[in-house]
């Protein structure tokens, strides 16, 4: 069944779409989708190939969709690459680049990238914020 059947299928009731607001834009929380918009275009169900960026364990799982029509089972159609935190901002852009390359979905580039680093900002613990030294009059007062 090809791409675009299946989005004219699903476009308007399925399970993972989230409508908050009646005028607001309908979001989806499906796996694959790099914006979380409801779109044809970012679509994890309807598309053959599909980069899906997540956290798991204080790391980032990098999963793609194997395009092939031979296989059926959902564990052997995707492959999985984990980052660790430590790798590094330069890592993720190699890895994410490799997988938006020009064979596959170079539209997703910018997306892929943009949640990447996202989701490794936010495995990152946060700095201790030091306490302000008073200056001028306040610290003459004290």
């Amino acid at each position: 069944m090809s791409s675009d059947l299946q989005w004219l299928l699903v476009r308007k009731h399925n399970s993972f779409m989230v409508k908050r607001l009646p005028e607001g834009p309908i979001l989806s929380k499906e796996p694959g989708n790099l914006t979380n918009i409801h779109s044809h275009k970012f679509s994890g169900l309807t598309n053959a190939e599909t980069i899906d960026i997540r956290e798991k364990d204080s790391s980032v799982v990098i999963t793609t969709r194997k395009p092939s029509a031979k296989i059926h089972t959902v564990k052997k159609s995707q492959h999985s690459s984990t980052i660790r935190p430590r790798s590094g901002s330069r890592r993720v852009s190699g890895i994410v680049s490799r997988y938006a390359s020009k064979d596959y979905r170079p539209d997703l580039r910018k997306f892929a990238l943009a949640r990447a680093s996202a989701v490794l900002a936010s495995t990152k613990e946060p700095k201790p914020e030091h306490e302000k030294k008073t200056r001028g009059k306040k610290a003459l007062k004290a």
